[in-house]
């Protein structure tokens, strides 16, 4: 039996599914709040028990590959297993429980001091380097499935900007390991072919704090903070490029969030204070470098320095990191 079906009807179904497409493609591009969803409490921390501690395992692994983690196995790690160093860069010289700052979360007595001198080698490479505090979530919960909307949720404590380092550069930064598609190239393995996306990429998109330290400024243009201008800056967009991010005019407490959807596109969020996160702290949303994300493995933090072996970084202090899944 043929059907037949009049103009207006085909006309309708066009309408119907060009509907339907405009609403799906709508809603695979909309963010996510960071920290909407249930929290994994078996990853993350809140810093509260008095007797924290991290064991460093000296020597550290260096940036400048002199080293590797196999020559100082098994790593530096924290007592209560959910921190490490990694394995391509050193932890920070300087890791311990603090007393949290004014205008902290409510309820909070203990936060994380991070702070670091030699970031590149035990010999200055006079450059800046960073060093790396990795938060433990694949190897105590797997990598998480974009699927699930993952998002990661800090707070950070930004010191005066006299305590930073007289540089201009990157001070500090807030990221996520994400394992990305491939590039789709075909690879032969055995008697086997496999697209690249069968063997996925890794990559670090996240938060950097830069200051743009001018000591020459005239007084008109140092207000309001003299010769430092802090910003925030997002790696990366789709074809890889910085997202300028907000102007810190004011040191203290920050929240950051990334997260995570489905589309594979990660999202940006940032707010002055230690609020929860709004659709209103939205920054930006990108596919960082053209690849989709497919899973969260870790979250971590970087401390820079101008490795010449004798400034210390500022040290900057984050409390109650949280991952968190919507389903």
């Amino acid at each position: 039996m043929r059907i037949q079906m009049s103009v207006s009807g085909r006309s309708f179904l066009i309408a119907t599914w060009c509907l339907t497409m405009m609403f799906c493609s709508h809603v695979g591009a909309q963010s996510l709040i960071p920290g909407t969803g249930t929290p994994l409490t078996k990853v993350g921390d809140d810093f509260e028990d008095p007797n924290w501690q991290y064991d460093y395992r000296l020597p550290k692994v260096y940036n400048n590959k002199e080293t590797k983690i196999a020559q100082n196995s098994p790593g530096g790690i924290s007592l209560n297993r959910r921190w490490y160093e990694g394995s391509k860069r050193g932890q920070p010289d300087s890791i311990r429980r603090v007393p949290t700052p004014p205008g902290g979360l409510l309820g909070s007595t203990g936060a994380l001091g991070l702070r670091s001198k030699m970031t590149g080698s035990n010999r200055p490479s006079f450059q800046q380097q960073q060093d790396d505090f990795i938060c433990n979530v694949a190897g105590r919960i797997g990598k998480i499935s974009v699927s699930r909307s993952p998002s990661v949720v800090t707070r950070v404590w930004f010191p005066p900007f006299e305590q930073w380092e007289p540089r201009s550069g990157c001070h500090f930064a807030f990221r996520v390991a994400v394992e990305t598609e491939g590039n789709g190239v075909m690879q032969r393995i055995g008697f086997r072919r496999f697209s690249s996306d069968e063997h996925p990429t890794e990559s670090w998109p996240g938060f950097f704090i830069n200051l743009d330290y001018q000591p020459n400024r005239t007084p008109s243009e140092t207000a309001p903070n003299g010769p430092y201008r802090a910003y925030m800056w997002m790696k990366a967009t789709d074809n890889g490029r910085q997202i300028r991010g907000p102007q810190i005019n004011q040191p203290g407490w920050w929240t950051l969030g990334i997260s995570m959807t489905p589309d594979g596109r990660v999202h940006y969020y940032a707010r002055p204070g230690v609020g929860d996160l709004t659709a209103a702290d939205h920054i930006a949303s990108a596919t960082p470098f053209g690849k989709r994300t497919l899973r969260l493995r870790n979250f971590f933090y970087n401390v820079c320095s101008g490795d010449n072996g004798q400034s210390w970084s500022a040290e900057f202090i984050v409390d109650d990191p949280q991952v968190f899944v919507l389903r």
